[in-house]
């Protein structure tokens, strides 16, 4: 594309270099740059594109957008905006023209919930014979294609790159996880989106958004600011702060939950181990519904994407085929063990609301003992330790406090202010080696070698226990200090659970 239309409407402060020639391509690392490659230095959190200028001009950037003074290369076009990270989006949407304008594009939001509605909605939409493409935190994927994701909500150009391809391969609906921190750093301002899915909100990230109402500005800044005019919007108004949003930008919105009668609601459900029946009540009428998924938060997700059907008017029979044939969502509950065996599960839980409401969900099942394994991310909202603990010591009868990803923190000082939150209640700490073969008092154990805490959990159980192992769910990976080794819980739990099996038939 050349240079003069890229930038035209962009806000430029000054331009040295000639603003004549062809752009091959747009890239902010430095490492992507190629011949005739147009590079903007963005200020990161952690690194800053304006000191690796020099490199991307050695790799044959011929075209540089930047926010600071920096020394000016005979040659080469430089040019100056206000925002190097918020020209990144507009330049995308530009370069890929528009690729969102062509797509039924849809957002999902909140804290918890998101990667599930995506799942349901992606085969809701299938079953109703659309071309369906998904962005988010386990993946993104279109076309029969599987690509890895790093982080939830991709940099903004990486999304109109991936929109204009999805585009290409016939993608008719697309269906976006849109984190916090993307809405906060602008990744999304340049998309058009058409309907937008408040799932709920807890403490989470406070690391980066200081306060929870910090948080929430940002979650609710896609329907005050993203989601445009007169385009609709899905909110949990069993939520409070699903219903402060709905109070605030509401006016285009369809409410759904349980514990009040919405627009989508369902007060005839039944929950067992073996999934949900429920009769869902939409605009249009009511659906009986049947699904392979298990706890009451899997029906809020189900009435989540139920409702985003209906406004997107998908025929119930569509809507009923797709929930039930989804049968799983990676790490999500994720059930690894067979029927003769404890009910093992691996899920992605890891802020106090979301471990409390899969542990309430679980013991509502629970004939006998529920174990734990579980730990907190370093280098993350150290709030939210404490409590996670607390949760923990609240709905198990075991809890065993381990690993996570410690990153660049001492595992064994994330685990002391875990223990914080389960001291302050009344059960007891024990030693790994008080637990050879079963337990009778509810008490709590540190094992910081996780794949210990999972061997332990699943060879004392009993086979009408239930052991939940979360935090992270489909990860296949640990960080420690700044490297990432292979860890797969899913994997580490089958493994025990045949250890047990050779050992019992032994």
């Amino acid at each position: 594309m050349e240079l003069s239309e890229l930038i035209k409407e962009l806000d430029i402060i000054h331009i040295s270099g000639e603003e004549a020639g062809v752009v091959s391509d747009i890239c902010y690392d430095s490492r992507r740059s190629q011949e005739d490659s147009l590079f903007v230095a963005i200020s990161g959190l952690k690194f800053d594109g304006h000191d690796y200028i020099s490199d991307a001009i050695k790799r044959g950037a011929r075209y540089i957008i930047h926010e600071k003074d920096v020394s000016i290369n005979p040659g080469i076009s430089f040019i100056k905006v206000a925002d190097s990270r918020r020209t990144l989006g507009k330049l995308g949407k530009k370069f890929f023209r528009n690729p969102t304008s062509e797509l039924c594009l849809i957002g999902v939001t909140g804290t918890n919930g998101k990667t599930t509605v995506t799942y349901l909605l992606e085969s809701i939409l299938e079953s109703a014979g659309f071309r369906v493409g998904v962005i988010g935190t386990i993946n993104y994927r279109f076309g029969g294609n599987t690509f890895e994701s790093s982080i939830t909500t991709p940099e903004s150009l990486d999304l109109q790159r991936i929109f204009r391809n999805m585009v290409n391969a016939g993608i008719t609906h697309v269906i976006v996880e849109v984190s916090s921190h993307a809405l906060d750093l602008g990744r999304v301002d340049d998309c058009e989106y058409d309907l937008g899915i408040f799932t709920n909100l807890s403490q989470d990230h406070l690391d980066y958004h200081l306060t929870l109402d910090n948080y929430f500005l940002a979650k609710r800044r896609f329907f005050s600011d993203i989601l445009k005019e007169g385009k609709k919007m899905i909110i949990n108004v069993d939520d409070p702060w699903g219903r402060q949003l709905f109070e605030k930008v509401g006016s285009a919105g369809l409410t759904f939950g349980i514990e009040h009668r919405t627009h989508v609601f369902s007060d005839e459900y039944t929950l067992s181990l073996n999934g949900i029946n429920a009769t869902l009540k939409i605009p249009q009428g009511s659906i009986a519904i049947t699904s392979p998924m298990i706890g009451k938060f899997n029906l809020y997700n189900i009435l989540a994407s139920t409702a985003a059907a209906a406004v997107l008017m998908i025929p119930e029979k569509y809507i009923k085929a797709g929930i039930k044939r989804l049968e799983k969502v990676p790490g999500r509950l994720e059930k690894v063990s067979g029927s003769d065996e404890p009910a093992v599960f691996v899920d992605y839980a890891h802020t106090e609301d979301a471990l409390k409401s899969v542990l309430e969900n679980l013991s509502e099942f629970k004939t006998k003992k529920i174990i734990t394994v579980f730990g907190c991310g370093g280098d993350r909202d150290r709030g939210k330790r404490p409590l996670m603990g607390r949760a923990a010591a609240e709905f198990s009868d075991l809890a065993i406090i381990t690993s996570d990803n410690p990153r660049t923190e001492n595992p064994l000082a994330i685990i002391d202010e875990i223990e914080r939150g389960v001291r302050s209640g009344t059960i007891r700490k024990y030693r790994p080696v008080d637990y050879h073969s079963g337990f009778d008092e509810k008490g709590y154990i540190v094992i910081s070698d996780r794949t210990e805490a999972i061997h332990l959990a699943i060879r004392i159980a009993e086979q009408d226990d239930i052991v939940l192992i979360a935090g992270k769910g489909h990860e296949d990976y640990q960080i420690l200090g700044e490297t990432k080794i292979w860890f797969d819980d899913t994997v580490i739990a089958r493994k025990a659970l045949e250890q047990r099996r050779s050992g019992r038939a032994g």
